[in-house]
């Protein structure tokens, strides 16, 4: 956390205290609340209020979607069958998981580096749900900030009950809702269906898992709130590492508003920009104040831009006190730039999703596996053949039975199946079989030769896979 005075290099005067405590305890380690004013409506509010009914109408919608009988977003742990944009991953493709999971995780350093909490203000679940639901339903019951503050110092009347009481039960209904379609995303839609017409007692385990995500829902919107971002959350201590003096961030400029206070007509001593009237204060959810330069805290939600540019309005002064900025275009006097590093950052985020998303797309679909039987050598067929003995597993990843057919590619030999011609492999099942290799000894000229084999479904070739086939050597 930062002082202006680190930025202007001012002297530190006597008796100035600076914050060793994150924003929301105090010097004796008690909770403070957060009492947050509702932002204007701003540029970024209005912008962030249409994103999140984008966002809300995807999460609430998406578990109804469904492509090619089957959800379209499935992420079922217990059963290890991930589904994502229709395609089913099974622990085979576990190595497209992991890769996904770096993919993200460098995509999160990448764009954390470039763009500082962008995503935190913009798109993540918790400030979304936060600030566009639970906060809004928090003013229409309670009212604004100030009115909040009054609640809580008032008697226990029955109008305080009733009204506290009614935002705990809109609370807990809204979590319940949000509970029923966040385990939509890990069971399914119609498994969910199941579990609310089906009788009780055959869903036990579905109706217990739906009322805890619903208590945890509840703790975090109704108590937890932006502790979550704060002590929970990573994301923000990761700013000290991955941030720079480029990187671009909520900044107050400090060269334009300082030194701050109210405007006095007359007045011989000249004050910046800064009005001092903490409406960036009032209206930060993690209740810091900005001016204090880049915080631990900050989430970058864009109140205090909307909240300071109200009053530059107001006092006909130029908005952007408070903006997207980075250290060094405040430092400079400069406007923002997309400079070569987070050109490159962007670029490199680019590329990796470009990459994983070509391995999503050709991945297979019907996925066979094939091995030499352990502890088996060749075998001798006749005076002119050799036979090796393989063992053959399938994962269909399709909607469909698929009857799979080997073939051998190149040259003489055949294929001799051991009971059915084919491997009929039941769908988003697997399927395992057992087959000789048979080559005339002519085509053996060493102790290993390499072969191609060919998988069809009916005269469409859905995969191919090489292997050893071990002869005599001469």
């Amino acid at each position: 956390m930062f002082s202006p005075h680190e930025h202007i290099n001012e002297p530190i005067t006597e008796g100035e205290s600076y914050r060793d405590r994150i924003g929301t305890v105090d010097q004796d380690g008690k909770r403070k609340w957060v009492f947050a004013y509702k932002p204007p409506n701003g540029k970024f509010y209005n912008i962030r209020t249409w994103l999140s009914v984008l966002y809300f109408t995807v999460f609430f919608g998406m578990p109804f979607i469904y492509v090619n009988d089957r959800p379209f977003f499935l992420l079922n742990i217990p059963q290890a069958k991930f589904i994502f944009f229709g395609k089913v991953f099974w622990p085979q493709d576990f190595f497209i998981l992991g890769l996904t999971m770096v993919t993200f995780v460098f995509f999160i350093v990448l764009f954390t580096a470039a763009f500082g909490r962008l995503f935190c203000g913009w798109a993540c679940p918790q400030t979304n749900f936060m600030e566009m639901m639970f906060r809004k339903v928090e003013f229409l019951i309670l009212g604004d900030a100030p009115a909040q503050r009054q609640l809580k110092a008032a008697p226990w009347t029955s109008k305080k009950i009733f009204k506290l009481g009614f935002k705990q039960v809109a609370f807990y209904l809204l979590s319940f809702v949000i509970a029923n379609f966040f385990l939509a995303y890990i069971i399914g839609m119609r498994e969910l269906e199941k579990i609310i017409t089906e009788p009780v007692i055959a869903h036990i385990g579905g109706l217990t898992a739906i009322i805890i995500f619903s208590g945890v829902f509840f703790a975090v919107y109704s108590f937890f709130r932006e502790q979550a971002c704060i002590v929970v959350c990573p994301y923000g201590r990761l700013q000290s590492v991955l941030l720079d003096k480029n990187s671009m961030i909520v900044a107050y400029d400090y060269k334009r508003g300082e030194p701050r206070g109210p405007i006095k007509k007359g007045a011989e001593t000249e004050t910046g920009d800064c009005i001092d009237c903490h409406a960036c204060v009032k209206v930060c959810p993690t209740g810091i104040d900005i001016r204090n330069g880049l915080q631990m805290e900050c989430v970058g939600c864009t109140a205090c831009i909307d909240a300071c540019d109200n009053i530059m309005d107001k006092v006909h002064k130029p908005k952007g006190l408070i903006r997207y900025a980075s250290e060094n275009s405040i430092a400079n006097g400069e406007p923002l730039r997309f400079t070569t590093r987070m050109k490159l950052y962007t670029g490199l985020c680019a590329i990796v999703l470009t990459v994983l998303s070509i391995l999503l797309i050709t991945r297979k679909d019907v996925d066979p596996t094939v091995m030499r039987t352990p502890g088996q050598l060749f075998q001798e067929r006749g005076k002119d053949s050799i036979s090796n003995l393989y063992s053959l597993k399938v994962v269909n990843k399709t909607m469909k039975m698929v009857p799979l057919t080997v073939k051998l590619e190149g040259g003489d030999g055949r294929i001799e199946m051991i009971g059915k011609d084919y491997v009929e492999v039941a769908k988003e099942g697997q399927g395992a079989g057992t087959f000789f290799v048979i080559l005339p000894k002519s085509r053996i000229h060493q102790r290993k030769t390499i072969i191609k084999l060919s998988f069809y479904e009916g005269d469409k070739k859905v995969s191919e896979s090489k292997t050893n086939f071990l002869g005599p050597v001469e």
